[in-house]
Protein backbone atom coordinates (compact mmCIF):
# COMPACT_ATOMS: atom_id res chain seq x y z
CA UNK A 1 0.00 0.00 0.00
CA UNK A 2 1.19 3.28 -0.65
CA UNK A 3 2.33 5.43 2.16
CA UNK A 4 2.50 8.91 1.46
CA UNK A 5 0.76 10.69 -1.44
CA UNK A 6 1.70 14.09 -2.82
CA UNK A 7 -1.47 15.61 -4.68
CA UNK A 8 -0.33 18.27 -7.48
CA UNK A 9 -3.38 19.95 -7.53
CA UNK A 10 -5.62 22.11 -6.23
CA UNK A 11 -9.54 22.43 -5.54
CA UNK A 12 -12.27 20.38 -5.30
CA UNK A 13 -10.16 17.62 -6.75
CA UNK A 14 -7.22 17.96 -4.10
CA UNK A 15 -9.81 17.39 -1.63
CA UNK A 16 -11.58 14.73 -3.02
CA UNK A 17 -8.21 12.68 -3.42
CA UNK A 18 -7.12 13.91 0.31
CA UNK A 19 -10.30 12.24 1.32
CA UNK A 20 -10.06 8.93 -0.53
CA UNK A 21 -6.45 8.67 1.00
CA UNK A 22 -7.12 9.42 4.56
CA UNK A 23 -9.99 6.83 4.20
CA UNK A 24 -7.22 4.21 3.30
CA UNK A 25 -5.04 5.24 5.96
CA UNK A 26 -2.60 7.12 3.51
CA UNK A 27 -0.57 10.11 4.66
CA UNK A 28 -1.14 12.66 2.35
CA UNK A 29 0.88 16.57 1.19
CA UNK A 30 -1.31 19.63 -0.54
CA UNK A 31 1.03 21.53 -2.52
CA UNK A 32 -0.34 25.64 -3.33
CA UNK A 33 1.00 28.94 -4.49
CA UNK A 34 0.77 31.54 -2.88
CA UNK A 35 -3.22 32.51 -4.23
CA UNK A 36 -3.80 29.28 -2.15
CA UNK A 37 -2.12 29.90 0.84
CA UNK A 38 -5.49 29.74 2.52
CA UNK A 39 -7.46 26.93 0.61
CA UNK A 40 -9.34 24.13 1.98
CA UNK A 41 -7.19 21.54 0.66
CA UNK A 42 -4.17 22.79 2.72
CA UNK A 43 -5.96 22.50 5.73
CA UNK A 44 -6.93 19.12 5.44
CA UNK A 45 -3.76 17.65 4.21
CA UNK A 46 -1.05 16.15 6.87
CA UNK A 47 1.43 18.89 5.24
CA UNK A 48 1.79 21.36 3.10
CA UNK A 49 4.08 22.84 0.62
CA UNK A 50 4.12 26.13 -1.30
CA UNK A 51 5.64 25.88 -4.50
CA UNK A 52 5.36 28.95 -5.82
CA UNK A 53 3.41 32.29 -6.97
CA UNK A 54 -0.17 31.92 -8.19
CA UNK A 55 0.36 31.98 -11.81
CA UNK A 56 0.06 28.27 -12.60
CA UNK A 57 2.74 27.68 -14.74
CA UNK A 58 4.96 28.60 -11.57
CA UNK A 59 3.15 26.60 -9.54
CA UNK A 60 0.77 24.18 -10.05
CA UNK A 61 2.52 23.30 -13.66
CA UNK A 62 6.39 23.71 -12.19
CA UNK A 63 6.98 20.11 -12.30
CA UNK A 64 10.52 20.50 -10.84
CA UNK A 65 8.73 22.23 -7.61
CA UNK A 66 6.46 19.75 -7.57
CA UNK A 67 9.21 16.90 -7.75
CA UNK A 68 11.23 18.36 -5.25
CA UNK A 69 8.48 18.59 -2.60
CA UNK A 70 7.74 15.43 -2.91
CA UNK A 71 11.23 14.16 -2.32
CA UNK A 72 11.68 16.78 0.55
CA UNK A 73 8.75 15.70 2.67
CA UNK A 74 9.47 11.55 1.27
CA UNK A 75 6.20 11.23 -0.72
CA UNK A 76 5.72 7.51 -2.41
CA UNK A 77 3.39 8.66 -4.98
CA UNK A 78 1.87 11.66 -6.78
CA UNK A 79 -2.02 12.25 -7.67
CA UNK A 80 -2.37 14.86 -10.90
CA UNK A 81 -6.12 14.95 -10.54
CA UNK A 82 -7.31 16.35 -13.34
CA UNK A 83 -5.99 19.07 -15.80
CA UNK A 84 -2.45 21.38 -15.19
CA UNK A 85 0.01 17.95 -14.98
CA UNK A 86 -2.64 15.47 -15.29
CA UNK A 87 -1.52 14.49 -18.86
CA UNK A 88 1.90 15.18 -19.12
CA UNK A 89 3.73 12.94 -20.50
CA UNK A 90 7.16 14.51 -19.07
CA UNK A 91 5.87 14.93 -15.63
CA UNK A 92 4.57 11.41 -15.18
CA UNK A 93 8.32 10.34 -17.10
CA UNK A 94 9.96 12.51 -14.38
CA UNK A 95 8.04 11.23 -11.28
CA UNK A 96 9.49 7.24 -12.40
CA UNK A 97 13.10 8.49 -13.19
CA UNK A 98 12.64 9.93 -9.46
CA UNK A 99 11.51 7.06 -7.64
CA UNK A 100 7.75 8.35 -7.17
CA UNK A 101 4.77 6.45 -8.33
CA UNK A 102 2.87 8.36 -10.63
CA UNK A 103 -0.89 7.58 -10.23
CA UNK A 104 -2.23 6.99 -13.91
CA UNK A 105 -0.98 5.47 -16.65
CA UNK A 106 2.61 5.28 -17.91
CA UNK A 107 3.89 7.89 -19.54
CA UNK A 108 4.46 6.03 -23.07
CA UNK A 109 0.86 5.50 -22.78
CA UNK A 110 -0.04 9.50 -21.84
CA UNK A 111 2.32 10.57 -24.73
CA UNK A 112 0.54 8.28 -26.88
CA UNK A 113 -2.89 9.49 -26.52
CA UNK A 114 -1.94 13.28 -25.90
CA UNK A 115 -1.55 13.63 -29.19
CA UNK A 116 -4.47 13.47 -30.78
CA UNK A 117 -3.54 12.67 -33.90
CA UNK A 118 -1.51 9.61 -33.38
CA UNK A 119 -4.66 8.65 -30.96
CA UNK A 120 -6.99 8.32 -34.11
CA UNK A 121 -4.34 6.82 -35.78
CA UNK A 122 -3.92 4.15 -32.76
CA UNK A 123 -8.11 3.68 -32.67
CA UNK A 124 -8.68 3.10 -36.66
CA UNK A 125 -5.72 0.12 -36.21
CA UNK A 126 -7.31 -1.19 -33.49
CA UNK A 127 -10.88 -0.93 -35.33
CA UNK A 128 -12.55 1.33 -32.99
CA UNK A 129 -14.84 3.52 -34.68
CA UNK A 130 -13.00 7.20 -35.64
CA UNK A 131 -14.99 9.83 -37.61
CA UNK A 132 -13.96 9.98 -41.34
CA UNK A 133 -11.08 12.46 -41.28
CA UNK A 134 -7.01 11.76 -42.60
CA UNK A 135 -4.90 10.19 -40.93
CA UNK A 136 -1.53 12.57 -41.33
CA UNK A 137 -1.45 15.86 -39.14
CA UNK A 138 -0.54 19.09 -40.79
CA UNK A 139 0.98 22.48 -40.24
CA UNK A 140 0.41 24.29 -43.19
CA UNK A 141 -3.13 25.57 -43.68
CA UNK A 142 -2.61 25.05 -48.17
CA UNK A 143 -2.04 21.51 -47.47
CA UNK A 144 -4.43 20.69 -44.96
CA UNK A 145 -7.14 22.86 -47.00
CA UNK A 146 -6.26 19.94 -50.08
CA UNK A 147 -6.77 17.49 -47.56
CA UNK A 148 -10.04 18.71 -46.10
CA UNK A 149 -11.59 18.55 -49.78
CA UNK A 150 -11.09 15.03 -50.00
CA UNK A 151 -12.75 14.35 -46.37
CA UNK A 152 -15.95 16.82 -47.45
CA UNK A 153 -17.20 19.71 -45.66
CA UNK A 154 -17.92 20.81 -42.97
CA UNK A 155 -14.67 20.29 -41.33
CA UNK A 156 -13.56 20.04 -37.74
CA UNK A 157 -10.37 21.15 -37.20
CA UNK A 158 -8.35 20.50 -34.15
CA UNK A 159 -5.24 20.34 -32.28
CA UNK A 160 -3.27 17.57 -31.91
CA UNK A 161 -2.61 18.16 -28.46
CA UNK A 162 -5.87 19.72 -27.46
CA UNK A 163 -8.22 19.77 -24.97
CA UNK A 164 -10.94 21.75 -23.39
CA UNK A 165 -11.74 22.57 -26.41
CA UNK A 166 -8.91 25.09 -27.48
CA UNK A 167 -7.35 25.13 -30.53
CA UNK A 168 -10.86 23.67 -32.24
CA UNK A 169 -12.87 25.04 -35.37
CA UNK A 170 -14.97 24.48 -37.80
CA UNK A 171 -14.96 25.03 -41.32
CA UNK A 172 -17.87 25.08 -43.54
CA UNK A 173 -16.44 25.15 -46.67
CA UNK A 174 -13.35 25.83 -49.13
CA UNK A 175 -13.71 30.08 -48.55
CA UNK A 176 -13.30 29.98 -44.86
CA UNK A 177 -10.99 27.16 -44.59
CA UNK A 178 -7.63 29.19 -43.96
CA UNK A 179 -8.98 31.43 -42.04
CA UNK A 180 -10.57 29.20 -39.57
CA UNK A 181 -7.31 27.23 -39.93
CA UNK A 182 -4.77 29.36 -38.86
CA UNK A 183 -7.13 30.86 -35.10
CA UNK A 184 -6.86 26.98 -34.79
CA UNK A 185 -3.55 26.75 -34.88
CA UNK A 186 -2.38 29.81 -33.18
CA UNK A 187 -4.77 29.20 -30.19
CA UNK A 188 -3.25 25.98 -30.60
CA UNK A 189 0.48 27.28 -29.91
CA UNK A 190 -0.66 29.73 -27.61
CA UNK A 191 -2.48 27.28 -24.82
CA UNK A 192 -0.64 23.90 -25.76
CA UNK A 193 2.95 25.06 -27.60
CA UNK A 194 2.54 22.65 -29.97
CA UNK A 195 1.21 24.38 -33.75
CA UNK A 196 0.20 20.64 -35.28
CA UNK A 197 -3.10 20.51 -36.23
CA UNK A 198 -5.74 17.53 -37.79
CA UNK A 199 -8.74 16.81 -39.73
CA UNK A 200 -12.06 15.10 -39.64
CA UNK A 201 -15.49 15.51 -41.05
CA UNK A 202 -17.59 17.67 -38.63
CA UNK A 203 -20.58 15.22 -36.96
CA UNK A 204 -24.03 17.58 -37.49
CA UNK A 205 -25.66 18.37 -33.78
CA UNK A 206 -23.56 15.49 -32.14
CA UNK A 207 -24.21 14.04 -28.28
CA UNK A 208 -20.95 13.68 -26.59
CA UNK A 209 -21.18 10.03 -24.75
CA UNK A 210 -18.11 8.98 -22.88
CA UNK A 211 -16.96 5.77 -21.47
CA UNK A 212 -15.59 5.43 -18.19
CA UNK A 213 -13.21 2.85 -18.40
CA UNK A 214 -10.58 1.04 -15.13
CA UNK A 215 -7.86 -1.04 -16.14
CA UNK A 216 -5.06 -2.49 -13.98
CA UNK A 217 -1.41 -4.14 -13.86
CA UNK A 218 -2.76 -7.84 -14.15
CA UNK A 219 -4.59 -7.37 -17.48
CA UNK A 220 -8.14 -6.72 -16.06
CA UNK A 221 -10.28 -3.66 -17.75
CA UNK A 222 -13.72 -2.76 -17.01
CA UNK A 223 -16.23 -0.07 -18.59
CA UNK A 224 -18.29 1.44 -15.66
CA UNK A 225 -20.75 2.55 -17.97
CA UNK A 226 -21.09 5.72 -19.73
CA UNK A 227 -21.78 9.50 -19.07
CA UNK A 228 -23.61 11.88 -21.29
CA UNK A 229 -21.96 15.42 -21.76
CA UNK A 230 -23.46 17.15 -24.33
CA UNK A 231 -24.64 20.06 -22.49
CA UNK A 232 -21.61 22.33 -22.94
CA UNK A 233 -20.61 25.83 -23.06
CA UNK A 234 -17.58 26.72 -24.94
CA UNK A 235 -16.58 23.49 -25.71
CA UNK A 236 -16.77 22.86 -21.93
CA UNK A 237 -19.11 20.49 -19.88
CA UNK A 238 -21.62 21.92 -18.17
CA UNK A 239 -24.01 19.06 -16.82
CA UNK A 240 -22.94 15.23 -17.19
CA UNK A 241 -25.67 12.05 -16.54
CA UNK A 242 -25.29 8.56 -16.30
CA UNK A 243 -26.38 6.62 -18.09
CA UNK A 244 -26.99 8.66 -21.42
CA UNK A 245 -30.81 8.86 -22.05
CA UNK A 246 -30.15 8.81 -25.60
CA UNK A 247 -28.85 5.34 -25.83
CA UNK A 248 -30.62 1.69 -25.95
CA UNK A 249 -29.06 -1.02 -24.63
CA UNK A 250 -27.51 -2.81 -27.38
CA UNK A 251 -25.73 0.82 -28.58
CA UNK A 252 -24.62 0.34 -24.99
CA UNK A 253 -23.10 -2.91 -24.87
CA UNK A 254 -21.25 -1.87 -28.20
CA UNK A 255 -19.73 1.22 -26.70
CA UNK A 256 -18.21 -0.48 -23.99
CA UNK A 257 -16.78 -3.25 -25.85
CA UNK A 258 -15.36 -0.44 -27.66
CA UNK A 259 -14.15 1.33 -24.96
CA UNK A 260 -12.20 -1.82 -23.45
CA UNK A 261 -10.92 -2.91 -27.27
CA UNK A 262 -9.44 1.15 -27.03
CA UNK A 263 -7.96 0.86 -23.34
CA UNK A 264 -6.69 -2.75 -24.37
CA UNK A 265 -4.68 -1.43 -27.69
CA UNK A 266 -2.83 1.01 -25.87
CA UNK A 267 -2.07 -1.06 -22.95
CA UNK A 268 -3.81 1.17 -20.50
CA UNK A 269 -3.83 1.19 -16.44
CA UNK A 270 -5.63 3.66 -14.23
CA UNK A 271 -8.94 5.32 -14.53
CA UNK A 272 -9.67 6.80 -17.71
CA UNK A 273 -12.20 8.01 -20.23
CA UNK A 274 -13.10 7.02 -24.01
CA UNK A 275 -15.05 9.87 -25.60
CA UNK A 276 -16.89 9.33 -28.48
CA UNK A 277 -19.37 11.87 -30.52
CA UNK A 278 -22.82 10.27 -31.68
CA UNK A 279 -25.17 10.94 -34.59
CA UNK A 280 -28.55 11.35 -34.42
CA UNK A 281 -28.69 7.83 -36.04
CA UNK A 282 -27.08 6.55 -33.32
CA UNK A 283 -23.64 5.82 -34.93
CA UNK A 284 -20.26 6.94 -32.73
CA UNK A 285 -16.73 7.71 -33.39
CA UNK A 286 -13.91 8.26 -31.45
CA UNK A 287 -13.16 11.38 -30.13
CA UNK A 288 -10.07 10.99 -27.66
CA UNK A 289 -8.75 9.63 -24.43
CA UNK A 290 -8.88 11.45 -21.79
CA UNK A 291 -6.05 10.13 -19.60
CA UNK A 292 -6.61 10.87 -16.28
CA UNK A 293 -9.39 10.98 -13.72
CA UNK A 294 -12.98 12.99 -15.24
CA UNK A 295 -14.25 16.13 -13.46
CA UNK A 296 -17.79 14.18 -14.15
CA UNK A 297 -15.83 10.81 -12.25
CA UNK A 298 -18.34 11.50 -9.62
CA UNK A 299 -21.55 11.20 -10.93
CA UNK A 300 -20.40 7.32 -12.22
CA UNK A 301 -19.49 6.66 -8.52
CA UNK A 302 -23.15 7.89 -7.66
CA UNK A 303 -24.71 5.30 -9.91
CA UNK A 304 -22.28 2.24 -9.79
CA UNK A 305 -21.42 2.52 -5.72
CA UNK A 306 -17.63 2.83 -6.55
CA UNK A 307 -14.60 4.97 -5.44
CA UNK A 308 -13.02 5.73 -8.88
CA UNK A 309 -10.11 7.11 -6.92
CA UNK A 310 -9.36 4.71 -4.35
CA UNK A 311 -9.39 1.78 -7.19
CA UNK A 312 -6.52 4.56 -9.04
CA UNK A 313 -4.83 4.35 -5.17
CA UNK A 314 -4.80 0.63 -5.29
CA UNK A 315 -3.95 0.05 -9.07
CA UNK A 316 -0.96 2.32 -8.34
CA UNK A 317 0.23 0.26 -5.18
CA UNK A 318 -0.16 -2.67 -7.62
CA UNK A 319 -3.37 -4.35 -6.66
CA UNK A 320 -6.09 -5.84 -8.76
CA UNK A 321 -9.21 -4.24 -9.25
CA UNK A 322 -11.56 -4.92 -6.28
CA UNK A 323 -14.63 -5.50 -9.14
CA UNK A 324 -15.25 -7.18 -11.61
CA UNK A 325 -17.52 -6.08 -15.60
CA UNK A 326 -20.20 -8.41 -14.40
CA UNK A 327 -20.42 -6.63 -10.93
CA UNK A 328 -20.86 -3.07 -12.60
CA UNK A 329 -24.42 -2.50 -12.37
CA UNK A 330 -26.19 0.79 -12.93
CA UNK A 331 -28.42 1.76 -9.91
CA UNK A 332 -30.79 4.73 -10.88
CA UNK A 333 -30.15 7.63 -12.87
CA UNK A 334 -27.45 10.45 -11.62
CA UNK A 335 -27.01 14.02 -12.95
CA UNK A 336 -23.87 16.27 -12.03
CA UNK A 337 -24.35 20.23 -12.65
CA UNK A 338 -20.94 22.09 -12.49
CA UNK A 339 -21.60 25.39 -10.24
CA UNK A 340 -19.05 27.79 -11.78
CA UNK A 341 -18.44 31.67 -10.82
CA UNK A 342 -19.39 33.07 -13.96
CA UNK A 343 -21.95 35.44 -15.90
CA UNK A 344 -23.74 33.43 -18.38
CA UNK A 345 -25.62 36.27 -19.76
CA UNK A 346 -22.02 37.65 -20.84
CA UNK A 347 -20.48 34.90 -22.59
CA UNK A 348 -19.82 33.08 -19.08
CA UNK A 349 -17.76 35.43 -18.49
CA UNK A 350 -15.50 34.40 -15.33
CA UNK A 351 -16.68 36.34 -12.14
CA UNK A 352 -13.85 36.30 -9.60
CA UNK A 353 -14.06 37.34 -6.30
CA UNK A 354 -14.65 36.66 -2.11
CA UNK A 355 -17.52 33.90 -1.13
CA UNK A 356 -19.20 35.98 1.90
CA UNK A 357 -21.82 33.54 2.18
CA UNK A 358 -22.23 29.79 1.14
CA UNK A 359 -25.06 27.24 1.85
CA UNK A 360 -24.99 24.11 0.79
CA UNK A 361 -27.45 21.94 -0.29
CA UNK A 362 -28.03 18.23 1.32
CA UNK A 363 -30.65 15.16 1.36
CA UNK A 364 -30.55 11.46 0.23
CA UNK A 365 -28.97 11.63 -3.22
CA UNK A 366 -27.62 14.66 -3.05
CA UNK A 367 -23.83 15.31 -3.16
CA UNK A 368 -21.54 18.32 -3.06
CA UNK A 369 -17.77 18.43 -3.83
CA UNK A 370 -16.32 21.81 -3.16
CA UNK A 371 -13.58 23.12 -2.05
CA UNK A 372 -15.24 26.78 -1.38
CA UNK A 373 -16.81 28.11 1.99
CA UNK A 374 -17.41 31.24 3.46
CA UNK A 375 -14.30 33.80 3.28
CA UNK A 376 -12.97 32.02 0.30
CA UNK A 377 -11.73 33.93 -2.78
CA UNK A 378 -12.59 32.35 -6.35
CA UNK A 379 -9.35 33.57 -7.75
CA UNK A 380 -8.54 34.88 -11.76
CA UNK A 381 -6.10 32.88 -12.20
CA UNK A 382 -7.46 29.07 -11.87
CA UNK A 383 -10.55 27.56 -13.30
CA UNK A 384 -14.02 29.06 -12.04
CA UNK A 385 -15.30 26.05 -10.33
CA UNK A 386 -17.36 26.43 -7.28
CA UNK A 387 -18.73 23.18 -6.92
CA UNK A 388 -19.92 20.12 -8.10
CA UNK A 389 -23.97 19.03 -7.48
CA UNK A 390 -24.21 15.05 -8.25
CA UNK A 391 -27.57 13.31 -7.86
CA UNK A 392 -29.11 10.49 -8.00
CA UNK A 393 -32.87 9.26 -8.31
CA UNK A 394 -34.40 6.17 -9.36
CA UNK A 395 -35.40 7.27 -12.68
CA UNK A 396 -34.34 10.33 -14.76
CA UNK A 397 -37.08 12.68 -14.29
CA UNK A 398 -36.69 11.78 -10.31
CA UNK A 399 -32.91 12.94 -10.58
CA UNK A 400 -33.97 16.27 -12.51
CA UNK A 401 -36.46 17.18 -9.81
CA UNK A 402 -33.59 16.47 -6.97
CA UNK A 403 -31.37 18.59 -8.98
CA UNK A 404 -33.96 21.33 -9.26
CA UNK A 405 -34.29 21.18 -5.58
CA UNK A 406 -30.85 21.07 -4.48
CA UNK A 407 -30.51 24.27 -6.83
CA UNK A 408 -32.65 25.84 -5.14
CA UNK A 409 -31.46 25.21 -1.92
CA UNK A 410 -27.63 26.32 -3.24
CA UNK A 411 -27.00 29.68 -1.97
CA UNK A 412 -23.69 31.54 -3.10
CA UNK A 413 -23.50 35.24 -1.80
CA UNK A 414 -20.39 37.62 -3.40
CA UNK A 415 -19.95 35.98 -6.71
CA UNK A 416 -22.22 35.65 -10.17
CA UNK A 417 -22.79 32.29 -10.42
CA UNK A 418 -24.91 30.24 -13.25
CA UNK A 419 -26.79 28.32 -10.35
CA UNK A 420 -29.95 30.06 -12.19
CA UNK A 421 -28.49 29.34 -15.67
CA UNK A 422 -28.61 25.63 -14.70
CA UNK A 423 -32.03 25.84 -12.93
CA UNK A 424 -33.32 27.11 -16.11
CA UNK A 425 -31.70 24.38 -18.22
CA UNK A 426 -33.87 21.37 -15.88
CA UNK A 427 -37.17 23.32 -16.56
CA UNK A 428 -36.45 23.33 -19.87
CA UNK A 429 -38.53 20.53 -22.02
CA UNK A 430 -35.91 19.42 -24.69
CA UNK A 431 -33.62 18.54 -21.99
CA UNK A 432 -36.13 17.17 -19.92
CA UNK A 433 -37.03 14.52 -22.95
CA UNK A 434 -33.12 13.84 -23.44
CA UNK A 435 -33.11 15.05 -26.80
CA UNK A 436 -30.28 17.74 -26.26
CA UNK A 437 -26.97 17.84 -27.86
CA UNK A 438 -23.86 19.54 -27.96
CA UNK A 439 -25.72 22.68 -29.35
CA UNK A 440 -27.92 22.53 -27.25
CA UNK A 441 -26.64 25.87 -25.15
CA UNK A 442 -26.67 28.18 -27.74
CA UNK A 443 -29.79 27.27 -28.66
CA UNK A 444 -30.85 27.88 -25.49
CA UNK A 445 -29.77 31.14 -25.26
CA UNK A 446 -31.50 31.87 -28.68
CA UNK A 447 -34.52 30.75 -27.03
CA UNK A 448 -35.07 27.93 -30.23
CA UNK A 449 -35.51 25.19 -27.51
Amino acid sequence: MLKKVLIANRGEIAVRIIRACRAMGISTVAVYSTADRHALHTYLADEAVCIGPAPARDSYLNTTAIITAALGCGADAIHPGYGFLSENATFAKMCLENGITFVGPSHTVIDRMGNKGQARRTMMDAGVPVVPGCRESFHDAGRAKQAAASIGWPIMIKASSGGGGKGMRVSQGPDDFVEQFDIAQREAQNSFGDNTMYLERAVIDPRHVEVQIIADNHGNVVAMGERDCSIQRNHQKMIEEAPSPFLDDETRQRMMDDAIKAARAVGYTSAGTIEFLMDQNRNYYFMEMNTRVQVEHSVTEFVTHRDIVREMLLIAAGEELSFTQDQIKLDGHGIECRINAEIPEKGFLPSPGVISQMHLPGGNGVRVDTAAYDGFEISPYYDSMIAKIIVRGRTRIEAIEKMRTALEEMVVVGVSTNLDFQYSIMENDTFRAGLADTGFIDKFLKGEV
